[in-house]
Order: C-alpha cells, then sequence, then structure tokens
C-alpha cells in the first residue's frame, strides 16, 4: 500500500486542516457573527445544492474514473476525457429550465414555511452547478493518482474563503444577506482552481468523439446518480427537510452537530482519494486476492484511526459545548447518533468504491432507491415529533440499514470480506475506552479539561492497538514517528 498510504497520509493531514478551518467556521465564526437564521439559510442552500449536485454531474464524477483504466492508448484517454467533459451538459440544460419555468412552484413547499428563504432559494442549482463540474474535474485529476493539491482545493480553498467572509461580515464590510449571496462566488473559485489544476495536469484535446461503449457508459452513469445522489441524500437531505418542516433557525443547531460529528469520517474521506482508482484498477484486472487484502486493510485502518476520532469526540462532547454559544447547545444527542452512522460508514473500508466498480452494479439502484424512500418516510415521521433529534435519528437507521445492504451484497456476489479478529479486538477497545472516560471529568478550565482528557485517551487507545498489533500500518507509522522525534 505505497502509493495509498503515502497519499493517505498527506491528504489525511490536508483534509484535517481544512476541517479545522471549517471547525473556526462553523462552530465559533458562523454562530457568532451569523444569527441563527441565517446560519439556518447557509446550511439548507449548500444541501439543497449538494443533493442537485451527483444529478447535473450525470455521475462522471465516478463514470470517468470506472472507465479511464479501460482506454489503454493515449489518443482513446483524450477522446473519453473530452466526452467526459461535455456529458454533464445532457442533464444540466433539462434541469436548469425546469428549475427556472416551475421556480415558483418548487420552492413553495420552503418559502411557505419559512419566507425568508425567498430570496436566496435560486442559488441552489448555481452552486449546484459549479460543485458538478468541480467534482468532474477533481476525478479528472484523480485517474492521474495527483491527488493531494486536489484534496487542498477541495478541503481548504473554500473553506478559507468563506472564513474571510465571515470575518467580513464581522467588520461589517458586508451584510449578511451579501454574505449568502457570496456563497456563488465561492464555489465558483473552488471550480475553477479545479479546473485549472486539472489542465495543468493533462491538458484535454477538445475532440468530441462518441465512445464505442456509451450504452454500458450512460447506463452506469445513471446508477451513480442514483447511487450517488443515496450518499449526498444521507448527509444532506435531512438538513433540507428540516427547513421544510420546522424553523430554518433549528439547521444551524443541528449545522454544528453535524459537523462535530463528520470529523470522524475525515480519514476515510482522505484514503478514498487515492483508494477508488486503484480499487477499480485491481478489479478491471480481475485481481480478487489483491481486493480482498486491500478491502481488510483499508477497513482496519480506517476502524483504528476513526474509531480514535469518534472517542476524542464523544468523550468530549459536554466540555466542546461549553465553547459554543448557549443557544447552539441542543444538539448532543445529535452528535452522538450521527457519530455512530459515519463510524458505520468508516469500518466498511472502500465497500462503496468496490460496488461502483463491479459489473454488478445495476442492482444496487434497488437498494438506492428503497433508500431514499425510507429516509423520506422516517423523516416526514420523526422531525414533527422530535425536531433535530428525530431527523438524526432517521439517518442513523437509513444509514445503518443502507450499508448492511451494501456489506452482505458485497460478500454474496464479490467473495469479499473486510473484517477479521483484528476488528473485534478494536471494537473492545473503543468500548472500554468509552467506559473507562465518559464517566469522569477534570474540574479545570474547559480546554484545559479536553487537552488533558485527550492526552489521557491518546495514550490508552494507541498503547492498546500497538500491543494487540490491530493495524500494521498504524504500528508502522507509530514506530516511524517515535523514531524521528528520538523515542
Amino acid at each position: 500500500m505505497g502509493i495509498v498510504q503515502s497519499q493517505s497520509i498527506k491528504n489525511t493531514i490536508i483534509t484535517f486542516f481544512g476541517f479545522g478551518i471549517g471547525a473556526v467556521n462553523a462552530l465559533f465564526l458562523y454562530t457568532n457573527f451569523l444569527e441563527k437564521q441565517h446560519y439556518g439559510i447557509v446550511t439548507t442552500v449548500l444541501s439543497g445544492a449538494n443533493i442537485l449536485m451527483p444529478i447535473m454531474a450525470f455521475g462522471v464524477q465516478n463514470t470517468l474514473i470506472r472507465f479511464f483504466s479501460h482506454y489503454k492508448t493515449e489518443k482513446g484517454k483524450e477522446e473519453f476525457l473530452t466526452f467526459m467533459l461535455f456529458m454533464p451538459l445532457v442533464l444540466i440544460v433539462p434541469i436548469a429550465s425546469i428549475f427556472y419555468i416551475f421556480y415558483d412552484s418548487i420552492s413553495y413547499g420552503w418559502i411557505s414555511k419559512n419566507p425568508e428563504l425567498e430570496p436566496y432559494f435560486w442559488l441552489i442549482p448555481i452552486i449546484g452547478l459549479f460543485m458538478a463540474y468541480f467534482e468532474v474535474f477533481y476525478a479528472w485529476v484523480k485517474v492521474h493518482m495527483q491527488s493531494v493539491v486536489g484534496n487542498i482545493i477541495s478541503e481548504v480553498l473554500a473553506r478559507f474563503i468563506i472564513m474571510a467572509l465571515l470575518f467580513a461580515v464581522h467588520l461589517d464590510w458586508i451584510t449578511k444577506s451579501t454574505f449568502i449571496y457570496s456563497l456563488v462566488i465561492v464555489y465558483f473559485a473552488q471550480f475553477v482552481a479545479m479546473m485549472l489544476y486539472a489542465i495543468n495536469i493533462r491538458k484535454p484535446i477538445l475532440r468530441l468523439v462518441i465512445p464505442d461503449n456509451l450504452k454500458e457508459i450512460i447506463q452506469y452513469s445513471f446508477f451513480i446518480i442514483v447511487s450517488g445522489g443515496v450518499a449526498v441524500m444521507l448527509i444532506d437531505f435531512d438538513k433540507v427537510m428540516i427547513a421544510k418542516y420546522i424553523d430554518v433557525s433549528q439547521n444551524a443547531l443541528y449545522s454544528v452537530a453535524i459537523f462535530i460529528s463528520t470529523v470522524i469520517a475525515v480519514p476515510s474521506r482522505a484514503m478514498t482519494q487515492i483508494i477508488a482508482p486503484i480499487t477499480a484498477k485491481l478489479m478491471v484486472e480481475n485481481k480478487h486476492d489483491e481486493l480482498n487484502d486491500l478491502y481488510k486493510k483499508s477497513s482496519i485502518n480506517l476502524q483504528v484511526i476513526g474509531g480514535f476520532i469518534m472517542m476524542l469526540i464523544f468523550l468530549n462532547i459536554k466540555e466542546l459545548y461549553h465553547l459554543i454559544p448557549k443557544d447552539y447547545s441542543g444538539g448532543i444527542w445529535v452528535v452522538f447518533m450521527i457519530g455512530l452512522s459515519k463510524f458505520y460508514d468508516v469500518l466498511l473500508g472502500n465497500n462503496n468504491s468496490i460496488i461502483v466498480n463491479t459489473k454488478h452494479y445495476r442492482t444496487v439502484l434497488l437498494f438506492g432507491v428503497f433508500t431514499v424512500v425510507l429516509m423520506i418516510v422516517l423523516n416526514m415521521i420523526f422531525i414533527p415529533l422530535y425536531g433535530i433529534e428525530g431527523s438524526a435519528f432517521a439517518t442513523l437507521l437509513t444509514v445503518a440499514t443502507y450499508n448492511t445492504i451494501k456489506f452482505f451484497y458485497v460478500v454474496k456476489k464479490m467473495n469479499l470480506f473486510p473484517f477479521t479478529l483484528k476488528t473485534v479486538y478494536s471494537l473492545g477497545i473503543l468500548v472500554a475506552c468509552f467506559f473507562l472516560f465518559f464517566f469522569w471529568d477534570f474540574q479545570f478550565y474547559t480546554i484545559v479539561n479536553i487537552g488533558l482528557k485527550s492526552i489521557l485517551i491518546t495514550i490508552f487507545y494507541s498503547y492498546l492497538n500497538y500491543k494487540l498489533k490491530i493495524s500494521d500500518e498504524f504500528n508502522n507509522v507509530g514506530l516511524a514517528f517515535l523514531n524521528k522525534i528520538k523515542l
């Protein structure tokens, strides 16, 4: 796993840095510089754009990765890449037209409950368009195994610009409403930066040729629209439905809790940038044993680091909420429920990369449709009853159901299995760590409490993982670090 380990470590560091900026934005700047209503509107607009993104991209972000390895000549690769650039327009044009013609009907369900959304609802498809083409050029970079700079653009650039704009609001250089409109500029800048970097990696040759396997590409792209849409909806659809059923300001509380729990998935996001094209390549070459080994390693490595982050969050969550304004303190249970759903994602390693590249991928369409229906129904039931906690519970049930279906599908159809006895040992360490540290806290200043407790958790968790040899990669990285600091 040389290239995987090297680029995954770099991507993890970059992604954590980006999340660090995002944490400052989400937990401190948004909560102090914007009102809850404006924060809730921002969340609703960006979540809506995220939901539109996989549709407007026409699944190209995954189709490009899936089929690029099939082309052996440079000419074939150039023609395929060019076709991928134009393919999203097949859906972008009709979607934009429908949104324009039926704007009032589409927006009514949300604006009737939250009329303050009306001036900003039109931003959703425009930001979705920029997100879509950003993902297309990001996939362009990934297939050339150059994900690190792309990850900087993906994880850092937009958050940094948003931070600057939030300070501009605080200094009264721009209004809160102008900030929301400026989100279009943020995601346009991110798209342009990724496009320029992708062109620098490999300049496109604008020679539009219809691929011989067009039917297969179209079928696969429709599959990605559904499966990718499901993945995005599991992340963002709850925020859109919250704005439909209860006050949009509740999305501000929900977003703070979601951001905290989403940190658990950072290592998975970082590793996926490089492991997805490798998975596709192994499947094209029919290297089953190597793929199974990669599946197991990705699962245990992500479980170790994802579990560690989950413990730091769960065991410090009460203290962490002391650092946030009191009117945002209603989301602790959301953190636990969404955190568990993120950990289940992490536990399955590169499961998604395997599914989207298998020849049996069409079957998963049924799973996706079922999952979307299940999520809608559960949110309709639980949001009116329990508010944001109800939405988090609906998401947890949906994610657990969807991931379990995908897990058994890969086991049965592909004869691949991610878990070993070390998986059980690792879960045991997590349970022991939780019960040992959850029920007590230091009686000092909040930041000191978090720091001291985190140090003890780190020592306990790292020592047990090292002694039980849960992950060879974890041990090797740990030894290299200790050697570097002369220990």
